[in-house]
């Protein structure tokens, strides 16, 4: 490639000039291409470990002038063909117009600019931009990666690393290379060759440890080995990279959704060195996330910019230090001490953005005021000029909308306020009317509980009281801190939070600490919308709602009428259809109708978004992974705090079942609702880490009862009952029985437990927890849970289909592996259709991954038994066809082994029986055969439709039962003419059996075959012997077998034609201007030649010249014309070959046909072709070459190289 033109200095050092001019010098790096020795086994070693460019680029082109002793490096080459050719266009195109040119320096400056402007133009021409964004140093490395690694185009570099590889005890020093979907590494030390590939999909475990044998190294693990890497200069910002790496792809195994690179990424103010735009996009993406965790922001909100300052905290009147963060939608804050203060201003709510005057106490102050009246002095900013531009920027930005002093979503939520004119709230009836959701219901302004409280008579109970002190509590911080969005969050509030929220704020709260209000004041009429799109639709989510909306919290008396089902069923409803990946998820439930106890409607659908996508991900999945990484979590928060109990636990198997239930419901469904809810409080506020430690404070109280443990139905009563007397007294609600407290039976009642105590010691015993390392621990679990949840997927195939082929249990597994291995290869190398268009979860595992025809030609190609050389791909899309039973253009797992296993398993009758039905329709499609069609048209008359070959049992059945009862066979037909008045149940049930019960495909039911389908199957027949050590005698034998079923058709025709008026017939030609392949040849000439054909066309390929002049024979057959062959004339030797004379005028005859029984008895007679077709094979040969394919290791010498090299030139 032309490249931008680099000094040299040294020109002749370790580089062999092959041409020259007086201008240009055309070089080739010692040790690559003819020879080398010790020189060149040495400048190999030096260029991996230095990392020179010559690795990849061997040649290059410099520009020399007589007078200067630099050179100017303007092009360089993979190959000798890619250098030749800009040698060419240099000598054509430049060299005489510089020859004219007096000054050296204009030589110089003139080619100089003219290679620049061809990379432009270059890369103007590129569709995509990252090619140009990147340095050269680095896409030389990208270059280097796909051709060590035969990695395509789309396969994108992200960073490389010089490292050591341990192989054994040695360290193989190289360079790592991670790139989107794969891990690979190179090393090239005194001519031994060390590559390694490993796809992330297949990564089990990833791991930073220091050892004595490994010091400070990270180990990669799949399901057969370790890999360890060492010795790098940073080896944190690896890691991070590999974690980041390993995440995608396990999100590719969840979702099936490839890796798409960030178009909104902001351009770098200068090219950053070694750094590619996929590493500046995964280091932008990392950083977001970290900052919508801390803040709890919605998923497409992207950080700008961040930067140390100072924030006046008028309630402490002094000055926190801190960072002040900047997105497209909000400006953070948060202190350095931990819990000391942490602010959020949405822009919506700015109303002023000003520089204050500086002093040396306040040094480059800015002052943010909001529409509710508060007022934040930011100082110490380094950039303060910058900083404010930028928020006029995003302020600009902001929809007028949310400007606006009452929003129609202020609206919506106070409808029946005074507040509101009185003609709105009368119009409202008529406009609403028809539609599911709207203002007029009750649960659109109130949460349930307060429709049931109103109309109680107050109490002033010591309960009451305490109630009205933490009303007032929480008034007073709103006095000091500020009320919504904008309030200061300090350590005060996570005293009055863990505390209890009082049951008047509770939903305003929830959705302030959530996040939540945010999202809704942001998509105002949103979840309206949703419900009128939702409601009425059936699907199997709305279903599992219907069955489950009478199971949520139905001791509380807000779900024991409509008006609580109605609005859960509207909420869970409205975000199955927002989110059809997650659709509904039992618990799902029983969360949602304690939001909307407290909050409308509106805001339970936003609390329920936020759990769903941002505080508990992949919780209600179909899988339940995150519940399942959870569960994983706190296995190792035991294993780390509870040592003892942990392994006591283990061995009863009880942590893996307590648990998924907690984390799922937030101890809604295993704890009283009154404590529980409080729980609920404490999670809106400090997130997942509350429930861990809420969970290990359970199992602690427990801990001597435990142990004593014999069993793990003991262990469960235990921690049953124990939860089922979590106690809140402070509540003022009357109490709620709880379901769960069904479990608990012994003679005296446990002691009860306060929910406050709990809480409480939970802080004090595990505070320690941090919401870094949890996410740390959850990397870990997601990549075992997820490859966990691969290996039971495979092991549940591999049992569907023991029974449905003759493969191993071990064949099956691979076969399984290299099928999902093509499909995945689709998700990021791209195929002919997407791969998530592909994958559905709804569906069995059988059939949850698909590939198409091309994916279906490369894995026939490697695993089938029948080798037909170039003809191989015609056989592979007609087989396609015949799985491709409902023809959406894919293919599943179970609908490929059933087609490989019957060439591998089936017997002899089965194998032909395949073979046969891959030259009739539909497998033979029109533009392979023209008269096929036609043919099929004309037997339509005499026979049934046939059944395919590898359809399922039920459709086989079915249309066979259906068959039978047209013709009328047997009494079944009189017996259905008695009941036809009067047909009950038993008729029906009688029938369904029938068409459920199997039925055996016979040979009697397959179609007939005529010329030209007889043709094709000649030519597959030629094509399979290529490979076999008995080829002449197999050729032969075909042979043979042809000539007679030829004479068996022309008899059949003659037998066919006695019995039926010729008015009977159909035209063999529906055009008479159509013409085929062979038209003006006899049927036996163009069988004859399409053998001769296939038979000659690899012998001509591979004969020389010279064997020619001695050998006029095509092989070691007799060869004789076709117009004289006759029967008794076929000897041993002889093969079939047309001859020149034509019959003029004979086409295709349309009544010429033979049945499968003829196919098969011709075949029986010769033993070749029995013991061909009878012969076992085994596909474990094949899937080793296939793995062989997807190398993870292997070792070469650089003389294997230097060979290869030399054949190529």
């Amino acid at each position: 490639m032309w490249i931008q033109p680099e000094e040299v200095l040294l020109a002749g050092a370790l580089w062999v000039s092959e041409r020259a001019n007086p201008f240009f010098i055309l070089q080739r790096r010692r040790g690559h291409g003819r020879g080398g020795g010790l020189s060149g086994l040495l400048v190999g070693t030096l260029d991996v470990v230095l990392d020179s460019s010559a690795r990849v680029a061997p040649y290059r082109i410099l520009l020399q002038t007589a007078d200067s002793q630099i050179y100017w490096n303007i092009a360089c080459g993979s190959s000798r063909k890619e250098i030749t050719a800009h040698w060419d266009w240099l000598e054509s195109n430049l060299l005489q117009t510089i020859s004219i040119f007096d000054n050296d320096e204009d030589v110089t400056t003139f080619v100089k600019g003219k290679i620049s402007g061809i990379i432009a133009e270059e890369n103007r021409l590129k569709p995509g931009e990252e090619q140009e964004e990147d340095c050269g140093k680095f896409r030389e490395a990208e270059l280097k990666m796909r051709k060590l690694f035969r990695m395509p185009e789309e396969e994108k570099l992200v960073n490389y690393y010089s490292c050591s590889y341990w192989k054994g005890r040695v360290p193989r020093q190289g360079w790592l290379y991670l790139s989107v979907n794969h891990l690979c590494f190179y090393s090239l030390l005194l001519g031994k060759e060390v590559t390694l590939v490993v796809q992330w999909t297949e990564v089990t475990q990833l791991e930073k440890n220091a050892t004595l044998v490994f010091p400070e190294s990270v180990r990669v693990s799949t399901r057969h080995t370790d890999h360890f890497f060492s010795m790098f200069l940073n080896i944190n910002d690896t890691f991070k990279l590999m974690e980041q790496l390993a995440n995608i792809a396990m999100r590719q195994l969840l979702d099936n959704e490839a890796f798409a690179a960030d178009r909104l990424l902001p351009k770098p103010c200068k090219t950053l060195k070694n750094v590619s735009v996929l590493k500046r996009d995964l280091d932008a993406r990392a950083k977001n996330e970290r900052y919508r965790t801390m803040f709890r922001l919605t998923q497409d909100e992207r950080l700008d910019g961040h930067t140390d300052c100072t924030l006046w905290t008028p309630f402490a009147k002094m000055h926190v230090v801190g960072q002040l963060f900047i997105s497209n939608n909000y400006i953070c804050f948060n202190s350095k001490e931990e819990d000391l203060c942490q602010l959020i201003i949405p822009l919506r709510e700015v109303s002023i953005v000003e520089k204050a005057d500086s002093s040396s106490v306040l040094p480059c102050p800015v002052s943010i005021s909001t529409k509710n009246k508060m007022n934040f002095l930011f100082a110490n900013l380094k950039d303060r000029d910058f900083l404010v531009q930028r928020i006029s920027d995003f302020l600009q930005r902001t929809p007028d909308s949310l400007w606006g002093d009452i929003s129609p979503l202020a609206l919506i939520g106070h409808s029946a306020s005074p507040a509101v004119p009185s003609t709105l709230s009368a119009g409202s009836e008529s406009v609403h009317r028809g539609r599911h959701y709207h203002p007029g219901l009750a649960t659109a302004s109130q949460g349930l509980l307060q429709l049931y409280h109103r109309h109680a008579t107050e109490d002033l109970g010591p309960k009451a009281m305490k109630e009205k002190m933490k009303e007032e509590a929480w008034n007073i911080h709103f006095s000091e801190f500020g009320r919504g969005v904008c309030m200061y969050r300090t350590s005060r509030t996570r005293e009055l939070v863990l505390n209890g929220i009082p049951e008047c704020l509770r939903g305003e709260l929830w959705l302030l600490f959530s996040g939540a209000q945010n999202e809704m004041a942001s998509h105002a009429g949103y979840y309206g919308d949703l419900v009128e799109q939702a409601m009425g639709l059936c699907s199997l989510a709305t279903e599992e709602i219907e069955r489950d909306l009478h199971r949520s919290m139905p001791e509380h008396r807000a779900f024991q009428n409509e008006t609580g089902i109605a609005a859960l069923r509207r909420v869970l409803t409205a975000y199955a259809h927002r989110n059809p990946g997650i659709g509904y998820c039992q618990a799902m439930n029983i969360v949602t109708s304690v939001l909307l106890l407290y909050c409308t409607e509106e805001e339970a659908f936003w609390l329920l978004v936020a759990l769903c996508e941002r505080m508990l991900p992949d919780y209600y999945n179909t899988r339940v992974v995150g519940a399942l990484v959870d569960q994983g979590v706190f296995e190792d928060l035991t294993r780390a705090f509870l040592p003892l109990l942990y392994e006591h636990m283990q061995d009863l198997g009880v942590i893996s079942t307590i648990s998924l239930s907690w984390f799922l419901t937030l101890f809604l469904s295993v704890m009283p609702f009154d404590s529980a809810v409080l729980l609920v409080d404490c999670f809106f506020y400090e997130g997942i880490k509350v429930i861990f430690q809420v969970a290990l404070a359970v199992l602690h109280d427990n801990m001597e009862a435990l142990l004593s443990c014999s069993d793990e139905g003991e262990a469960m009563t235990i921690l049953g009952r124990y939860l089922d007397n979590v106690v809140n007294r402070q509540t003022v609600a009357p109490p709620i029985p709880h379901l769960h407290a069904l479990l608990t039976s012994g003679d005296e009642p446990p002691p009860e437990i306060d929910i406050f105590d709990l809480i409480k010691s939970s802080y004090e015993k595990f505070g320690s927890l941090r919401s870094d390392v949890i996410e740390q621990m959850r990397f870990k679990q997601r990549l075992k849970v997820i490859q966990s949840l691969e290996d039971t997927a495979k092991r549940s195939v591999v049992r569907a289909m023991m029974t449905e082929s003759a493969f191993s249990i071990e064949e099956l597994e691979e076969l399984y592996c290299l099928f999902k291995s093509k499909h995945m290869t689709s998700c990021y190398w791209g195929a002919s259709s997407s791969a998530a268009e592909r994958h559905d979860p709804s569906l069995p595992y059988l059939e949850q991954y698909r590939i198409d025809p091309a994916q279906f030609s490369q894995l026939f190609t490697a695993l089938a038994p029948w080798v037909c050389g170039g003809h191989t791909p015609t056989l592979s899309a007609r087989l396609f066809r015949i799985l491709d039973q409902n023809q959406d253009g894919l293919v599943n797992f179970k609908e490929f082994i059933i087609g490989l296993s019957g060439m591998y398993h089936g017997d002899m009758t089965e194998k032909l029986k395949l073979l046969f039905k891959l030259h009739l329709p539909p497998a033979l499609c029109s533009e392979e055969a023209e008269s096929a069609l036609e043919a099929a048209h004309f037997f339509t008359d005499n026979l049934p439709q046939e059944p395919s070959f590898l359809s399922s049992p039920d459709s086989v059945g079915k249309k066979e039962v259906t068959a039978g009862e047209t013709s009328g066979e047997g009494g079944g037909a009189s017996e259905e003419k008695k009941e036809e008045k009067v047909k009950d149940y038993r008729y029906y049930l009688r029938m369904w059996a029938r068409e459920k019960e199997p039925q055996a495909e016979t040979i009697k039911d397959l179609p007939r075959m005529n010329q030209e389908q007889f043709i094709e199957l000649c030519k597959t027949l030629y094509n399979m012997f290529s490979e076999e050590p008995q080829e002449q005698e197999l050729y032969h034998a075909i042979a043979t077998v042809a000539s007679l079923l030829l004479r068996i058709g022309e008899v059949g025709k003659k037998f066919n034609g006695s019995k039926k008026p010729d008015n009977s017939r159909v035209p063999p030609t529906a055009s008479p201007q159509k013409e085929f392949p062979g038209e003006g040849m006899s049927v036996e000439s163009q069988v004859c030649q399409a053998l001769a054909d296939a038979q000659m066309e690899p012998s001509l390929l591979q004969t020389s010249d010279e064997e020619n002049k001695d050998d006029t024979s095509v092989s070691s057959y007799s060869v004789v014309s076709s117009g004289s062959l006759q029967s008794e004339d076929i000897a041993d030797d002889t093969v079939l070959i047309s001859g020149s004379e034509q019959k003029q005028g004979s086409t295709l005859d349309a009544d010429w046909s033979i049945t499968f029984e003829q196919v098969l008895a011709s075949l029986l007679t010769e033993p070749t072709l029995v013991d061909y077709f009878e012969r076992k094979r085994d596909i474990q040969v094949k899937m080793a070459v296939c793995k062989a394919q997807r190398v993870v290791e292997r070792q070469t010498s650089s003389t294997s190289e230097t060979e290869i090299t030399q054949h190529a030139i």
